[in-house]
């Protein structure tokens, strides 16, 4: 963040001081957990599900905070120097599209049902061949998180990546409205929170906002072999760029290949190798490549750029645990999303391999579909041939039932409550040299498998050790 003025402050959020001695006091930086201030930040008292940021006013002024920024509901109970808002919440955003504002950045808005995170680091990795910028932190996608990513830029960066999530109609709009973004990417479209969005029209509806809020002057970047997405280009008012191995468009791979650590293929007459796992990660470079190549960039500036990328923790990263080759895909999970690691898991090639096993937590915020959706997982499991599957939660067993009735044998699935139980027959099944995929949604934490995993291995390994 740049410096900036306590009046500056008080000017974009609307807000009132009290107990401030300088409104021209300088500050560069906020935060929004007291635990993480430093001298001179200003504190942002924000309500959570669990906790109210107005409760830790106190422990901020003792860490130094230069000010607190805090709601009028709650501000006759509190001392120390404030700035008394509405709503703290909306305050953020109030300040963070001002801010924007004063910065001319090029903003890059992504979103999509799946790969929004892997989609905004690929950018990242492709722009800064050439430029400077940032991205969103983590997955501060919400109306908290982008306006902190927001409060990131700072005068020398050119450009910014800005990844947008949603769980009901208007999300996009709001987020476009504070981030004000000059192109759009949305990697795909599927059923995911439809406990909130209500019918997958709903996803359609609310990230084609993106598209719509975009200006005449910007351009938009679309899979264009997905038909879905292709149907939504009339929304936006500004060029759509299609991206993919079809022939209908403009910006297209060709020679793809699949390897178990890179995905390698040609593309505007450049050779590309990008360190990551699986042919779904396809459309995701593509789009990186065609948002730099509109802004100038050399393809093997991209190429180099894109070398460099670094997969994000939980996203499909390749582990080798003991002789086992394990696919970390524990990050979060929906049907689309779990359908592409299935056939990931399928085509996953090493030089020496074992059984294939496929396990899975639940796939969460599916509303009334969510028990079809959970079959749907276990017929293409078993369509596919893979040699076990192993699933755990309250879908577990609709997991199982549609793996059984597309011809999956009952021996090779175990279908648990929990993922203790999980665990207990995975160490029944492992077998030297298998290779397994894990994933679930984010409150499903299948990372304890890997955890396992490693636990395992080393206890042999030192097993070994003591018997030679």
């Amino acid at each position: 963040m740049e410096r900036l003025t306590l009046r500056d402050l008080m000017l974009a959020t609307d807000g009132r001081l009290r107990n401030v001695d300088a409104a021209d006091a300088i500050f560069d930086r906020i935060s929004i957990d007291s635990r993480d201030i430093h001298r001179g930040d200003i504190f942002w008292a924000l309500k959570g599900e669990n906790h109210d940021g107005h409760d830790f006013i106190e422990e901020a002024i003792e860490q130094q905070a230069r000010l607190c920024v805090v709601s009028a509901r709650q501000a006759h109970a509190l001392s120390g120097p404030l700035l008394i808002v509405e709503e703290p919440l909306t305050a953020l955003g109030h300040f963070a599209n001002w801010y924007r504002g004063q910065i001319d950045t090029l903003v890059i808005g992504v979103t999509g049902s799946v790969g929004k995170t892997t989609t905004r680091e690929l950018i990242y990795s492709a722009l800064s061949s050439q430029f400077q910028g940032i991205r969103s932190r983590s997955n501060f996608n919400n109306l908290i998180g982008l306006p902190l990513s927001l409060l990131g830029l700072e005068s020398h960066h050119e450009f910014a990546v800005i990844e947008m999530g949603a769980s009901e109609i208007g999300d996009i709009r709001a987020l476009c409205e504070l981030a004000q973004p000059e192109v759009g990417v949305i990697t795909a479209i599927g059923p995911a929170h439809l406990r909130t969005f209500g019918g997958i029209d709903a996803v359609i509806q609310t990230k084609g906002e993106l598209l719509e809020q975009l200006p005449s002057t910007g351009f938009a970047i679309l899979p264009g072999d997905d038909m879905v997405l292709r149907q939504m280009a009339d929304r936006a008012p500004c060029p759509v760029i299609f991206v993919g191995e079809g022939d209908d468009n403009q910006i297209r791979a060709s020679r793809v290949e699949v390897h178990a650590k890179s995905l390698r293929f040609r593309c505007e007459g450049e050779n590309f190798t990008i360190p990551v796992t699986g042919r779904h990660c396809l459309s995701n470079a593509l789009c990186a490549i065609a948002i730099g190549l509109e802004i100038g960039v050399q393809p093997h500036l991209l190429a180099a750029g894109l070398a460099n990328f670094t997969p994000v923790p939980g996203r499909c990263g390749v582990l080798q645990i003991g002789s086992w080759t394990v696919i970390d895909d524990t990050y979060n999970a929906s049907p689309l999303a779990v359908a592409a690691a299935c056939r990931l898991l399928k085509e996953f090639v090493v030089p020496r391999i074992g059984q294939r096993l496929l396990i899975l937590g639940d796939m969460r915020e599916l509303g009334a579909t969510a028990v079809l959706e959970h079959e749907q997982i276990g017929h293409l499991a078993a369509q596919l041939r893979l040699d076990r599957l192993l699933v755990c939660g309250v879908h577990a067993n609709d997991v199982a039932r549609g793996a059984e009735q597309s011809g999956m044998k009952p021996h090779q699935i175990v279908a648990a409550t929990d993922a203790e139980t999980l665990i207990a027959i995975l160490d029944c099944w492992l077998q030297p040299d298998d290779v397994l995929l894990v994933k679930g949604s984010r409150m499903t934490r299948m990372e304890r498998v890997i955890d396992w995993l490693k636990d395992r291995a080393l206890r042999e390994t030192e097993q070994h050790r003591f018997c030679a």
